[in-house]
Protein backbone atom coordinates (compact mmCIF):
# COMPACT_ATOMS: atom_id res chain seq x y z
CA UNK A 1 0.00 0.00 0.00
CA UNK A 2 1.41 3.39 -0.90
CA UNK A 3 2.60 5.82 2.05
CA UNK A 4 0.25 8.73 2.52
CA UNK A 5 1.00 12.23 3.05
CA UNK A 6 0.41 12.39 6.86
CA UNK A 7 2.13 9.22 6.89
CA UNK A 8 5.05 10.20 4.73
CA UNK A 9 5.19 13.51 7.54
CA UNK A 10 5.29 11.90 10.59
CA UNK A 11 8.09 9.37 9.35
CA UNK A 12 10.41 12.21 7.93
CA UNK A 13 9.66 14.30 10.89
CA UNK A 14 11.19 11.31 13.49
CA UNK A 15 13.85 11.23 11.14
CA UNK A 16 14.95 15.04 11.37
CA UNK A 17 14.25 14.85 15.13
CA UNK A 18 17.15 12.16 15.71
CA UNK A 19 14.19 9.43 15.67
CA UNK A 20 11.51 8.04 17.73
CA UNK A 21 13.76 7.32 21.01
CA UNK A 22 14.61 11.15 20.95
CA UNK A 23 11.29 11.69 21.67
CA UNK A 24 9.19 11.46 25.52
CA UNK A 25 6.13 12.41 24.55
CA UNK A 26 3.58 14.34 21.32
CA UNK A 27 0.20 16.25 21.68
CA UNK A 28 -1.18 19.10 18.79
CA UNK A 29 -3.58 21.83 19.07
CA UNK A 30 -5.47 23.50 16.30
CA UNK A 31 -2.29 23.55 13.77
CA UNK A 32 0.85 22.00 15.61
CA UNK A 33 2.69 18.88 16.30
CA UNK A 34 4.13 19.35 19.51
CA UNK A 35 6.80 17.14 20.65
CA UNK A 36 8.95 16.68 24.11
CA UNK A 37 12.51 15.76 23.05
CA UNK A 38 15.47 14.06 24.93
CA UNK A 39 17.95 16.07 23.50
CA UNK A 40 17.62 18.53 21.45
CA UNK A 41 21.34 18.50 20.14
CA UNK A 42 20.04 15.70 17.96
CA UNK A 43 17.39 17.43 16.34
CA UNK A 44 17.66 18.85 12.78
CA UNK A 45 15.44 22.36 12.45
CA UNK A 46 16.79 22.91 8.79
CA UNK A 47 15.59 19.65 8.03
CA UNK A 48 12.49 19.61 9.45
CA UNK A 49 11.79 23.29 7.71
CA UNK A 50 12.40 21.70 4.34
CA UNK A 51 9.76 18.75 4.74
CA UNK A 52 7.18 18.95 2.38
CA UNK A 53 4.05 20.03 4.28
CA UNK A 54 5.77 21.55 7.34
CA UNK A 55 4.73 25.07 7.30
CA UNK A 56 6.78 26.16 10.20
CA UNK A 57 9.06 25.66 13.46
CA UNK A 58 8.53 27.04 17.12
CA UNK A 59 11.55 25.88 19.09
CA UNK A 60 9.84 26.55 22.57
CA UNK A 61 10.00 24.52 25.84
CA UNK A 62 8.40 21.84 23.28
CA UNK A 63 9.54 21.51 20.14
CA UNK A 64 6.14 22.55 17.47
CA UNK A 65 6.02 21.56 13.93
CA UNK A 66 3.27 23.27 11.76
CA UNK A 67 1.63 21.59 9.82
CA UNK A 68 -2.21 23.48 9.50
CA UNK A 69 -5.75 22.67 10.51
CA UNK A 70 -6.99 19.22 9.75
CA UNK A 71 -3.63 17.67 8.90
CA UNK A 72 -2.10 18.06 12.21
CA UNK A 73 -4.48 15.57 13.74
CA UNK A 74 -3.49 12.77 11.23
CA UNK A 75 0.12 13.24 11.32
CA UNK A 76 0.23 13.57 15.39
CA UNK A 77 -2.08 10.31 15.48
CA UNK A 78 0.33 8.18 12.35
CA UNK A 79 3.65 9.42 14.46
CA UNK A 80 1.81 8.34 18.34
CA UNK A 81 0.90 5.19 16.73
CA UNK A 82 4.30 4.45 15.48
CA UNK A 83 5.55 4.53 18.65
CA UNK A 84 2.58 2.30 19.47
CA UNK A 85 1.84 4.97 22.46
CA UNK A 86 -1.92 7.30 22.18
CA UNK A 87 -1.94 11.14 22.01
CA UNK A 88 -0.01 12.60 25.50
CA UNK A 89 1.14 9.04 26.71
CA UNK A 90 5.13 9.04 27.39
CA UNK A 91 7.45 7.23 24.69
CA UNK A 92 9.03 3.66 26.08
CA UNK A 93 12.93 4.78 27.61
CA UNK A 94 15.48 2.62 25.53
CA UNK A 95 17.25 1.68 27.95
CA UNK A 96 16.54 1.26 32.14
CA UNK A 97 18.81 2.60 34.87
CA UNK A 98 18.86 0.00 37.10
CA UNK A 99 20.70 -2.60 35.45
CA UNK A 100 22.87 -3.47 38.70
CA UNK A 101 20.88 -5.65 40.63
CA UNK A 102 23.31 -4.39 43.51
CA UNK A 103 22.44 -1.24 43.88
CA UNK A 104 18.68 -1.72 44.22
CA UNK A 105 16.74 -1.56 47.28
CA UNK A 106 14.27 -4.39 47.98
CA UNK A 107 11.23 -2.83 46.84
CA UNK A 108 13.30 -2.16 43.45
CA UNK A 109 14.47 -5.65 43.38
CA UNK A 110 10.73 -7.06 43.99
CA UNK A 111 9.18 -5.08 41.37
CA UNK A 112 11.99 -5.63 38.73
CA UNK A 113 11.28 -9.20 39.33
CA UNK A 114 7.65 -8.97 39.12
CA UNK A 115 7.99 -6.44 36.53
CA UNK A 116 9.94 -9.87 34.86
CA UNK A 117 7.42 -12.00 35.74
CA UNK A 118 4.51 -9.99 34.35
CA UNK A 119 6.05 -9.42 31.23
CA UNK A 120 6.49 -13.17 31.37
CA UNK A 121 3.29 -14.23 31.37
CA UNK A 122 1.70 -11.59 29.09
CA UNK A 123 3.97 -12.72 26.35
CA UNK A 124 2.45 -16.02 26.24
CA UNK A 125 -1.24 -14.79 26.23
CA UNK A 126 -2.61 -14.35 22.75
CA UNK A 127 -4.04 -10.91 22.01
CA UNK A 128 -7.52 -10.98 21.18
CA UNK A 129 -10.68 -8.75 19.90
CA UNK A 130 -11.96 -9.32 24.12
CA UNK A 131 -8.56 -8.58 25.22
CA UNK A 132 -7.62 -5.24 23.32
CA UNK A 133 -11.33 -4.29 24.48
CA UNK A 134 -10.34 -4.62 28.01
CA UNK A 135 -6.67 -2.92 27.25
CA UNK A 136 -9.25 0.12 26.22
CA UNK A 137 -11.02 -0.05 29.38
CA UNK A 138 -8.02 -0.11 31.61
CA UNK A 139 -6.53 2.98 29.25
CA UNK A 140 -9.49 4.84 29.89
CA UNK A 141 -9.74 4.07 33.91
CA UNK A 142 -5.97 3.78 34.92
CA UNK A 143 -5.22 7.56 34.66
CA UNK A 144 -8.50 8.47 36.86
CA UNK A 145 -7.18 6.00 40.17
CA UNK A 146 -5.49 8.72 41.57
CA UNK A 147 -8.35 11.22 41.50
CA UNK A 148 -10.26 8.21 42.62
CA UNK A 149 -8.03 7.16 45.46
CA UNK A 150 -7.47 11.33 46.48
CA UNK A 151 -11.28 12.40 45.93
CA UNK A 152 -12.24 9.14 47.57
CA UNK A 153 -10.95 9.11 50.86
CA UNK A 154 -11.72 13.27 51.22
CA UNK A 155 -15.29 11.94 50.81
CA UNK A 156 -14.73 9.22 53.50
CA UNK A 157 -13.25 11.43 55.32
CA UNK A 158 -16.15 13.84 54.87
CA UNK A 159 -18.38 10.79 55.58
CA UNK A 160 -16.85 10.11 59.03
CA UNK A 161 -16.88 13.54 60.03
CA UNK A 162 -20.59 13.70 59.46
CA UNK A 163 -21.03 10.91 61.62
CA UNK A 164 -19.80 12.43 64.55
CA UNK A 165 -21.21 15.56 64.10
CA UNK A 166 -24.80 13.67 64.07
CA UNK A 167 -23.61 12.12 67.17
CA UNK A 168 -22.48 14.90 68.76
CA UNK A 169 -18.93 14.29 68.85
CA UNK A 170 -17.84 17.22 66.88
CA UNK A 171 -18.92 20.73 67.25
CA UNK A 172 -21.22 22.60 64.34
CA UNK A 173 -17.84 24.79 63.40
CA UNK A 174 -16.78 21.57 62.29
CA UNK A 175 -19.71 21.85 58.91
CA UNK A 176 -18.04 24.15 57.07
CA UNK A 177 -15.36 21.66 56.43
CA UNK A 178 -17.26 18.88 55.59
CA UNK A 179 -18.62 20.97 52.74
CA UNK A 180 -15.17 21.49 51.53
CA UNK A 181 -14.62 18.36 51.37
CA UNK A 182 -17.38 17.02 49.65
CA UNK A 183 -17.18 19.51 47.26
CA UNK A 184 -13.64 18.05 46.16
CA UNK A 185 -15.04 15.14 46.37
CA UNK A 186 -17.72 15.93 43.91
CA UNK A 187 -15.45 17.68 41.73
CA UNK A 188 -14.58 14.05 40.51
CA UNK A 189 -17.84 11.99 40.79
CA UNK A 190 -20.25 14.73 39.85
CA UNK A 191 -18.29 15.09 36.74
CA UNK A 192 -16.79 12.16 35.71
CA UNK A 193 -18.67 11.09 32.27
CA UNK A 194 -16.85 14.31 31.07
CA UNK A 195 -13.50 12.90 32.17
CA UNK A 196 -14.29 9.48 31.07
CA UNK A 197 -14.90 11.37 27.72
CA UNK A 198 -12.31 12.94 27.28
CA UNK A 199 -9.88 9.84 28.26
CA UNK A 200 -11.93 7.68 25.82
CA UNK A 201 -11.60 9.95 22.93
CA UNK A 202 -7.77 9.95 23.54
CA UNK A 203 -8.04 5.92 23.41
CA UNK A 204 -10.04 5.89 20.62
CA UNK A 205 -8.38 8.04 18.36
CA UNK A 206 -11.48 11.25 18.58
CA UNK A 207 -10.60 14.88 19.85
CA UNK A 208 -10.66 15.14 23.54
CA UNK A 209 -12.39 18.08 23.82
CA UNK A 210 -15.27 16.68 21.62
CA UNK A 211 -15.26 13.37 23.48
CA UNK A 212 -15.62 16.10 27.18
CA UNK A 213 -18.83 17.06 25.26
CA UNK A 214 -20.34 13.89 24.49
CA UNK A 215 -20.01 12.76 28.26
CA UNK A 216 -21.22 16.04 29.24
CA UNK A 217 -24.21 15.21 27.04
CA UNK A 218 -25.32 12.51 29.25
CA UNK A 219 -25.92 14.77 31.94
CA UNK A 220 -28.59 16.77 29.96
CA UNK A 221 -27.82 20.17 31.31
CA UNK A 222 -29.95 22.21 28.95
CA UNK A 223 -33.42 20.14 29.48
CA UNK A 224 -35.89 21.97 31.14
CA UNK A 225 -37.32 19.19 34.14
CA UNK A 226 -41.06 20.64 33.56
CA UNK A 227 -40.49 19.66 29.78
CA UNK A 228 -37.97 16.66 29.63
CA UNK A 229 -36.84 14.31 26.31
CA UNK A 230 -38.39 11.30 26.08
CA UNK A 231 -37.01 7.90 25.59
CA UNK A 232 -37.89 6.91 22.29
CA UNK A 233 -38.33 3.63 22.83
CA UNK A 234 -40.52 3.36 25.85
CA UNK A 235 -41.81 7.06 25.92
CA UNK A 236 -40.60 7.72 29.79
CA UNK A 237 -38.79 10.49 30.53
CA UNK A 238 -34.97 10.66 29.80
CA UNK A 239 -33.23 10.93 33.34
CA UNK A 240 -29.44 13.05 33.69
CA UNK A 241 -26.83 10.34 33.70
CA UNK A 242 -28.77 7.58 32.19
CA UNK A 243 -26.67 5.15 30.67
CA UNK A 244 -23.66 6.11 33.01
CA UNK A 245 -20.08 5.72 31.81
CA UNK A 246 -20.61 2.34 29.74
CA UNK A 247 -22.92 4.91 27.72
CA UNK A 248 -20.47 7.48 27.54
CA UNK A 249 -17.60 4.74 26.58
CA UNK A 250 -19.41 3.58 23.57
CA UNK A 251 -21.06 7.11 22.46
CA UNK A 252 -17.43 8.09 22.60
CA UNK A 253 -16.44 5.18 20.51
CA UNK A 254 -19.14 5.99 17.36
CA UNK A 255 -17.84 9.50 17.80
CA UNK A 256 -14.50 8.36 17.33
CA UNK A 257 -15.48 6.62 13.94
CA UNK A 258 -17.84 9.60 12.75
CA UNK A 259 -15.18 12.41 12.69
CA UNK A 260 -12.94 9.87 10.86
CA UNK A 261 -15.94 9.89 8.25
CA UNK A 262 -16.25 13.60 8.37
CA UNK A 263 -13.01 14.68 7.93
CA UNK A 264 -12.74 12.84 4.93
CA UNK A 265 -14.84 15.10 2.77
CA UNK A 266 -14.19 18.40 4.75
CA UNK A 267 -11.25 20.47 3.48
CA UNK A 268 -8.37 21.16 5.73
CA UNK A 269 -9.21 25.04 5.07
CA UNK A 270 -12.05 24.65 7.24
CA UNK A 271 -11.86 21.26 9.22
CA UNK A 272 -11.75 23.04 12.50
CA UNK A 273 -15.13 24.28 12.28
CA UNK A 274 -17.31 22.01 10.22
CA UNK A 275 -15.62 18.67 10.98
CA UNK A 276 -16.21 19.57 14.97
CA UNK A 277 -19.42 21.15 14.63
CA UNK A 278 -21.37 18.13 12.19
CA UNK A 279 -19.65 15.53 14.54
CA UNK A 280 -21.05 16.86 17.61
CA UNK A 281 -24.50 17.04 16.18
CA UNK A 282 -24.65 13.61 14.81
CA UNK A 283 -22.97 11.95 18.05
CA UNK A 284 -25.29 14.06 20.56
CA UNK A 285 -28.25 13.15 18.80
CA UNK A 286 -27.20 9.50 18.21
CA UNK A 287 -26.11 9.34 22.68
CA UNK A 288 -29.69 11.44 23.20
CA UNK A 289 -32.03 8.93 21.99
CA UNK A 290 -30.28 5.84 21.10
CA UNK A 291 -26.92 5.14 23.57
CA UNK A 292 -28.56 6.66 27.06
CA UNK A 293 -31.93 4.33 26.85
CA UNK A 294 -30.17 1.31 25.54
CA UNK A 295 -26.95 1.67 28.31
CA UNK A 296 -29.57 2.53 30.98
CA UNK A 297 -31.30 -0.54 30.82
CA UNK A 298 -27.50 -2.79 30.39
CA UNK A 299 -25.89 -0.87 33.72
CA UNK A 300 -29.37 -1.57 35.44
CA UNK A 301 -29.30 -5.27 34.85
CA UNK A 302 -25.48 -5.34 35.66
CA UNK A 303 -25.83 -3.94 38.78
CA UNK A 304 -29.21 -5.53 39.45
CA UNK A 305 -27.38 -9.19 38.31
CA UNK A 306 -24.61 -8.40 41.05
CA UNK A 307 -26.83 -7.25 43.74
CA UNK A 308 -28.97 -10.23 43.53
CA UNK A 309 -25.69 -12.59 43.36
CA UNK A 310 -24.34 -10.98 46.60
CA UNK A 311 -27.46 -11.17 48.59
CA UNK A 312 -28.56 -14.67 47.23
CA UNK A 313 -25.53 -16.53 47.49
CA UNK A 314 -24.14 -15.17 50.64
CA UNK A 315 -20.60 -16.35 51.96
CA UNK A 316 -20.86 -18.79 48.93
CA UNK A 317 -20.38 -16.38 46.32
CA UNK A 318 -18.29 -14.22 48.15
CA UNK A 319 -15.92 -17.05 48.74
CA UNK A 320 -15.98 -17.95 44.74
CA UNK A 321 -15.41 -13.71 43.45
CA UNK A 322 -12.83 -13.44 46.57
CA UNK A 323 -10.97 -16.84 45.27
CA UNK A 324 -11.20 -15.53 41.73
CA UNK A 325 -10.54 -12.18 41.76
CA UNK A 326 -6.05 -12.74 41.39
CA UNK A 327 -6.35 -14.85 38.21
CA UNK A 328 -8.28 -12.32 36.67
CA UNK A 329 -5.74 -10.02 37.80
CA UNK A 330 -3.14 -11.84 35.70
CA UNK A 331 -5.46 -12.15 32.93
CA UNK A 332 -5.94 -7.95 33.11
CA UNK A 333 -9.42 -9.13 33.10
CA UNK A 334 -10.43 -6.93 36.28
CA UNK A 335 -10.43 -3.76 34.26
CA UNK A 336 -13.99 -4.63 33.09
CA UNK A 337 -15.14 -4.59 36.87
CA UNK A 338 -14.54 -0.77 36.98
CA UNK A 339 -17.00 0.81 35.23
CA UNK A 340 -19.57 -1.61 36.96
CA UNK A 341 -18.00 -0.41 40.28
CA UNK A 342 -18.98 2.85 39.46
CA UNK A 343 -22.24 1.75 37.92
CA UNK A 344 -22.78 0.47 41.27
CA UNK A 345 -21.86 3.67 43.42
CA UNK A 346 -23.84 6.16 40.86
CA UNK A 347 -27.28 3.56 41.67
CA UNK A 348 -26.70 3.23 45.18
CA UNK A 349 -24.17 5.16 46.80
CA UNK A 350 -21.55 2.26 47.23
CA UNK A 351 -19.95 -0.93 45.51
CA UNK A 352 -20.74 -3.94 47.30
CA UNK A 353 -18.30 -5.25 45.54
CA UNK A 354 -15.24 -4.00 45.93
CA UNK A 355 -14.54 -5.09 49.68
CA UNK A 356 -15.22 -8.64 48.82
CA UNK A 357 -12.79 -8.17 45.86
CA UNK A 358 -10.12 -6.57 48.37
CA UNK A 359 -10.23 -9.68 49.97
CA UNK A 360 -7.84 -11.46 47.42
CA UNK A 361 -5.20 -8.98 48.23
CA UNK A 362 -5.27 -9.70 51.66
CA UNK A 363 -5.21 -13.65 51.05
CA UNK A 364 -1.86 -12.88 49.56
CA UNK A 365 -0.42 -10.70 52.30
CA UNK A 366 -1.17 -13.88 54.51
CA UNK A 367 0.36 -16.26 52.12
CA UNK A 368 3.50 -13.44 51.69
CA UNK A 369 4.00 -13.79 55.54
CA UNK A 370 4.24 -17.67 55.49
CA UNK A 371 6.40 -17.98 53.36
CA UNK A 372 8.73 -15.29 55.05
CA UNK A 373 7.81 -17.51 58.50
CA UNK A 374 8.98 -21.11 56.89
CA UNK A 375 11.66 -19.51 54.53
CA UNK A 376 13.54 -17.32 56.75
CA UNK A 377 16.93 -18.98 55.75
CA UNK A 378 16.58 -18.41 52.03
CA UNK A 379 17.35 -14.34 52.00
CA UNK A 380 16.81 -13.89 48.23
CA UNK A 381 12.73 -15.09 49.29
CA UNK A 382 12.88 -12.92 52.73
CA UNK A 383 14.27 -9.94 50.89
CA UNK A 384 11.35 -9.77 47.98
CA UNK A 385 8.97 -10.60 50.25
CA UNK A 386 9.78 -7.98 52.69
CA UNK A 387 9.90 -5.24 49.46
CA UNK A 388 6.56 -5.98 48.61
CA UNK A 389 4.63 -6.44 51.88
CA UNK A 390 4.43 -3.37 52.73
CA UNK A 391 2.39 -1.88 49.61
CA UNK A 392 0.47 -5.38 49.56
CA UNK A 393 -1.15 -3.95 52.86
CA UNK A 394 -1.96 -0.97 51.50
CA UNK A 395 -3.55 -2.56 48.54
CA UNK A 396 -1.45 -3.12 45.70
CA UNK A 397 -0.79 -6.47 45.12
CA UNK A 398 1.13 -6.87 41.93
CA UNK A 399 4.70 -7.13 43.40
CA UNK A 400 3.46 -9.96 45.61
CA UNK A 401 1.66 -11.76 42.72
CA UNK A 402 4.47 -11.53 39.89
CA UNK A 403 7.53 -11.42 42.58
CA UNK A 404 6.64 -13.78 45.07
CA UNK A 405 3.72 -15.96 44.58
CA UNK A 406 3.37 -16.72 41.51
CA UNK A 407 6.67 -17.78 40.42
CA UNK A 408 6.69 -20.36 43.21
CA UNK A 409 3.37 -22.00 42.10
CA UNK A 410 1.35 -23.04 45.14
CA UNK A 411 1.64 -20.00 47.28
CA UNK A 412 -0.35 -18.62 44.98
CA UNK A 413 -3.18 -21.00 44.98
CA UNK A 414 -3.23 -20.91 48.75
CA UNK A 415 -3.49 -16.87 48.32
CA UNK A 416 -6.42 -17.41 46.60
CA UNK A 417 -8.27 -19.49 49.07
CA UNK A 418 -7.06 -16.86 51.61
CA UNK A 419 -8.81 -14.20 49.53
CA UNK A 420 -12.15 -16.58 49.38
CA UNK A 421 -12.47 -16.88 53.36
CA UNK A 422 -11.77 -13.06 53.63
CA UNK A 423 -15.02 -12.55 50.75
CA UNK A 424 -16.97 -15.05 52.64
CA UNK A 425 -17.13 -12.90 55.38
CA UNK A 426 -17.68 -9.70 53.91
CA UNK A 427 -20.56 -11.17 52.05
CA UNK A 428 -21.90 -13.57 54.56
CA UNK A 429 -22.27 -9.85 56.83
CA UNK A 430 -23.23 -8.30 53.93
CA UNK A 431 -24.50 -4.66 53.48
CA UNK A 432 -20.58 -3.92 53.38
CA UNK A 433 -19.85 -1.51 50.63
CA UNK A 434 -17.28 1.53 49.65
CA UNK A 435 -18.21 4.84 48.57
CA UNK A 436 -15.63 5.09 46.07
CA UNK A 437 -12.61 3.33 43.87
CA UNK A 438 -9.12 2.91 43.57
CA UNK A 439 -7.17 1.29 46.91
CA UNK A 440 -8.13 -2.17 48.70
CA UNK A 441 -6.57 -3.42 51.35
CA UNK A 442 -6.02 -1.47 54.64
CA UNK A 443 -6.36 1.59 52.22
CA UNK A 444 -9.87 0.86 51.56
CA UNK A 445 -11.35 1.41 55.42
CA UNK A 446 -11.92 4.68 55.27
CA UNK A 447 -14.61 4.29 52.53
CA UNK A 448 -16.53 1.56 53.94
CA UNK A 449 -19.84 3.30 54.19
CA UNK A 450 -23.06 2.88 56.30
CA UNK A 451 -20.45 1.94 59.83
CA UNK A 452 -19.32 -1.31 58.72
CA UNK A 453 -15.83 -0.31 58.86
CA UNK A 454 -15.23 -3.09 61.42
CA UNK A 455 -17.04 -5.80 59.35
CA UNK A 456 -14.46 -5.21 56.80
CA UNK A 457 -11.40 -5.32 58.72
CA UNK A 458 -12.86 -8.58 60.00
CA UNK A 459 -12.80 -9.66 56.32
CA UNK A 460 -9.43 -8.46 56.06
CA UNK A 461 -8.21 -10.76 59.48
CA UNK A 462 -9.82 -13.23 58.24
CA UNK A 463 -8.14 -12.93 54.85
CA UNK A 464 -4.68 -12.90 56.70
CA UNK A 465 -4.95 -15.81 58.57
CA UNK A 466 -6.68 -17.90 55.61
CA UNK A 467 -4.20 -16.85 53.13
CA UNK A 468 -1.21 -18.15 56.22
CA UNK A 469 -3.05 -20.89 57.67
CA UNK A 470 -3.30 -22.10 54.11
CA UNK A 471 0.10 -21.04 52.87
CA UNK A 472 1.82 -22.59 55.96
CA UNK A 473 1.03 -26.03 55.86
CA UNK A 474 0.06 -26.48 51.97
CA UNK A 475 1.72 -24.31 49.83
CA UNK A 476 4.88 -23.68 50.64
CA UNK A 477 7.32 -25.51 47.70
CA UNK A 478 10.30 -28.01 49.78
CA UNK A 479 13.18 -26.40 47.47
CA UNK A 480 12.08 -22.61 48.52
CA UNK A 481 12.63 -23.45 52.20
CA UNK A 482 16.62 -23.96 51.54
CA UNK A 483 18.93 -21.50 52.47
CA UNK A 484 19.73 -19.46 48.96
CA UNK A 485 17.87 -21.24 46.39
CA UNK A 486 16.00 -18.97 44.13
CA UNK A 487 12.42 -18.03 43.13
CA UNK A 488 12.94 -18.11 39.47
Amino acid sequence: MAESKEQRIAREIFEQVGGMGNVSKIIHCMTRVRMSIRDATKVKLEGLKNIQGVLGIVDDETLQVVVGPGTVCRVAHEMVGMAGVKLGEPFLEKFSTLNDEDHLTDRQRVEAKAAEVKATYKSKQKSTKFKRILKSISNIFVPLIPAFVGAGLLGGIAAILSNMLVAGQIGDSWTQMITILNIIKNGVFAYLVIYVGINSANEFGATPGLGGVIGATTLLTGMNPDAPLTNIFNGSALAAGQGGILGVIFAVWILSIVERKVRKFVPDAVDIIVTPTITLLIVGLITIFIVMPIAGVISASLVGTVNWILDVGGAFSGFVLGATFLPLVMFGLHQILTPLHIEMINSSGVTLLLPVLAMAGAGQVGAAIALWVKCRKNKKITNLIKGALPVGILGIGEPLIYGVTLPLGRPFITACIGGGIGGAVIAGIGGIGSIAIGPSGVSLIPLIANGHILGYILGLLSAYIGGFVATYFFGVPKDAVQENESVE
